[in-house]
Order: structure tokens, then sequence, then C-alpha cells
């Protein structure tokens, strides 16, 4: 059985949070805790909340044990992209584009 947790609109672009994303992939759960715990990285920290609520979800919802567990699927897809526009020089305006994730990870018990 397989138990999910999804974080939409993240706000970090999904290119600094895939690096961080396929550390953990394919880990026991414990282990994938103690990587994120020791990466400083922003996305390292919301990528932990999302891996502590598919854990959650999957002893409360389905009683599966935490020991058990392990990251079966991890991947993080783009949002939505807030576009913003700054003054350039010579008269002509710069685009921003401010970039966001939607972070899913996926718990299963069976290897």
């Amino acid at each position: 059985m397989e138990a999910r947790a999804i974080a939409k609109g993240v706000r970090i672009a999904p290119r600094k949070t895939r690096l961080v994303i396929d550390l953990v992939r394919g880990k026991s759960v414990s282990e994938a805790d103690k990587i994120l715990s020791n990466l400083n990285k922003e996305a390292a920290r919301v990528i932990k909340k999302v891996l502590t609520s598919a854990v959650a979800n999957a002893e409360n919802n389905l009683g599966l044990n935490k020991e058990n567990l392990y990251v079966s699927e991890a991947y993080v897809n783009e949002g939505q992209t807030m576009k913003r526009f700054k003054f350039g020089s010579r008269g002509h305006i710069d685009p921003i584009k401010r970039r966001t994730s939607h972070i899913t990870i996926v718990v299963s018990d069976n290897m």
C-alpha cells in the first residue's frame, strides 16, 4: 500500500527543488529524513515537511509501520509562474519570472 502527500504552489523554482528531491528518491524514510535534516537548502525544509506528511498519512489512514516505509516516488512539477517586470537600461523593461513548484512524495511499504 502507498500513501502520498502533495505541496502545491511552493515558491521555490523546480530546477532547484529537483536537485534535493533526487537525493531521497528510493531511500528508506529514516534515511531520507537524515539526508534532508543535514542539507542547507530551503527546498530540503519543504521536502522534509512533505515527507513527514506522507508518513503521517501512511500511519494514520492506512495503519502502516514507519520502519517499513520507503520513498517509492518523489517528483517536482512546475506550478504557476508569477510574471513581474523591472525597468532596464535605455527605457526598456526586463521580465522576471518567479517560478513555483508542486512537490509530490509517495511512500510505500513493499519493496
